[in-house]
């Protein structure tokens, strides 16, 4: 399988079913990074936008509120129970928002169209990613813009590094991707973006590094429940055993515990705020 057929097959699986479970506070821990986003994107009344890799929908139902009636939001995802989920929201809240199952690398896109193209967290995944942002391109108006928000390194991001750290010496470590392997970390490298999107065709490109603290769990038990929902700790432990399990969870626990505030589990999130033009 390519990596783009396994990414759908995961969101279409255990994926999509723990992001639409928890999908109000998962939004919650992503809200100033899509904010930082959508300020950036600085969406006008009467845009046109589409919203890659949209999941539940939460961007998108905050756009479709800038743009007005007068403008529209489109938002695409590879996940079926995701994209029910931002339908659902959409319907509930009388949004002009639109949703549809598709893969922005290659689906069919309306040619010069959008003024912007707009993704939180959702364009690391592309098997090939100067293909894919190449063909988005082409549905950009001749002055569009493209924004997105992704994560920086694994090493910056405490919702992988502390629980992966911790259990080090504990589990049998596996040799990790390499670094351009599509997943939530492939974009951490700046220079392999802008590598990206200028051989794509994009020119004005600038990556803002975006600190911000995130409310990861309300105490330690709820972050080892959530580190293993979200994120590489189930599988690393999936196949070890009960013993090794146990020392190795509270090992994860140990490590929330310092993180452990008067508000909760409070973790440390680091992204990029990329912003490029239609060359």
């Amino acid at each position: 399988m390519t990596a783009e057929k396994v990414q759908a097959s995961d969101w279409n699986g255990r994926n999509g079913d723990q992001w639409v479970a928890h999908q109000a506070s998962l939004d919650q821990m992503l809200a100033p990074f899509g904010a930082a986003a959508i300020a950036a994107a600085a969406p006008q009344p009467g845009d046109h936008i589409l919203d890659i890799g949209c999941g539940a929908g939460d961007s998108s139902l905050h756009i479709a509120g800038l743009v007005g009636q007068a403008g529209t939001v489109m938002g695409l995802d590879i996940s079926a129970a995701l994209i029910e989920r931002a339908g659902e929201r959409a319907r509930n809240s009388g949004s002009s928002a639109l949703f549809q199952l598709a893969d922005a690398a290659r689906a069919p896109l309306p040619v010069a169209t959008y003024d912007c193209l707009f993704s939180r967290f959702g364009v690391m995944f592309f098997d090939d990613p100067v293909a894919a942002f190449g063909h988005m391109r082409s549905a950009l108006k001749p002055d569009g813009r493209l924004v997105f928000v992704c994560w920086r390194t694994a090493a910056e991001n405490d919702w992988v590094s502390l629980p992966m750290g911790a259990i080090k010496g504990i589990v049998p470590s596996t040799p990790p991707p390499p670094a351009d392997a599509p997943g939530p970390f492939s974009f951490g490298d700046g220079d392999r973006v802008r590598t990206i999107l200028s051989a794509a065709g994009f020119a004005d490109i600038a990556l803002t590094p975006f600190d911000h603290a995130i409310p990861f769990a309300s105490d330690v038990a709820a972050a080892v429940r959530r580190a293993c929902d979200v994120g590489p700790l189930e599988r690393a432990l999936l196949h070890q055993s009960d013993a090794v399990r146990a020392q190795a969870m509270q090992a994860v626990g140990d490590a929330f515990a310092g993180r452990r505030t008067e508000e909760g589990v409070i973790i440390n999130g680091a992204a990029w705020i990329v912003t490029a033009t239609a060359a």
